[in-house]
């Protein structure tokens, strides 16, 4: 045998184990690959009885860093967690509501949900008053406002009441309106959300005056949560006469916040919160911008 002919021979074996072990590979990754979607999907598998997954986030509006965190964040658990809803509980757009500044400090941080068909709920905030008392914003699409300054929603058995909380809210109109709405409606579960506390350990602390107006009606009609921003902090209370509140306010900035006597879990730290509605509880989750969950609690069925 001529030394040309023993050498092809031997490049052609080395080619032949070559491809085999490239084929090999391939296959060990992609059954790699199979085993670790295998696993996501047996962490995260269909949930029983689930009503309603959604997020809410408030004081977000800055277009900076922190905001982009959140949002992070937000994507992340999305992408485990699958939800079509954010309550944004005011202060969209910071300083003065500019709605000019709207896709720095909207479309482009939450990007990724949109794309997905990801609605955002918005009310109004304290600064987003201060140009043209917030009416562009009420008219942007994106707000899902639909024109209103209040207005509800319902998402299967759960109804949302969205709430303008400012101190120039034409209140009377509005109180009639939203008792009108919360006895007229069927909904398993009610939730409420404006921009201001009622019950805050944070920079703000509790209303009284909203603990006057607001906690008769939650208990008459049975309104199980309440969420706000304004505090930039995070705080879950205990259910207090059968109404938990939320203060979801750390979605930009943050600011020191306490406890008090109704608090069970509060933190600084940049986050938002998810709800999975159940018909008999909701079960609430605080995560931070390092995608880890640090707060969970339960709001139960009382009727």
């Amino acid at each position: 045998m001529t030394w040309k002919r023993r050498q092809f021979l031997f490049l052609g074996s080395l080619s032949a184990i070559g491809t085999g072990f490239f084929t090999w590979n391939l296959a060990r990754q992609h059954s790699q690959s199979a085993n670790i979607i295998d696993s996501a999907i047996a962490a995260n598998p269909a949930k029983k009885d689930l009503l309603l997954r959604f997020v809410s986030v408030a004081d977000t509006g800055t277009g900076a860093k922190g905001q982009y965190a959140v949002a992070g964040a937000m994507n992340f658990y999305h992408q485990q967690n699958p939800y079509d809803l954010v309550v944004l509980a005011g202060d969209n757009i910071y300083n003065n509501g500019e709605i000019e500044k709207i896709s720095a400090v909207f479309e482009r941080p939450y990007k990724y949900l949109l794309k997905q068909g990801v609605k955002f709920q918005a009310c109004l905030g304290n600064h987003d008053i201060r140009t043209a008392n917030g009416d562009p914003q009420v008219q942007y699409t994106g707000f899902n406002m639909n024109g209103r300054r209040y207005y509800t929603f319902r998402r299967g058995q759960v109804q949302f009441f969205a709430l303008d909380t400012n101190g120039n809210a034409d209140w009377k109109n509005q109180l009639i309106w939203f008792e009108k709405e919360l006895s007229r409606s069927n909904a398993n579960w009610k939730v409420v959300f404006g921009h201001h506390p009622i019950y805050s350990s944070g920079h703000y602390g509790k209303s009284d005056k909203f603990i006057k107006i607001f906690t008769p009606l939650f208990q008459k009609y049975g309104v199980e949560l309440y969420i706000n921003g304004h505090d930039h902090s995070y705080e879950r209370t205990r259910t207090i006469d059968g109404t938990a509140y939320i203060t979801c306010g750390a979605g930009a900035g943050s600011r020191p916040v306490e406890r008090s006597e109704w608090t069970e879990y509060s933190t600084s730290n940049l986050s938002f919160a998810a709800y999975e509605v159940y018909p008999d509880r909701i079960e609430v989750k605080g995560i931070g911008t390092d995608k880890r969950i640090f707060d969970q609690g339960m709001i139960k069925k009382v009727s």
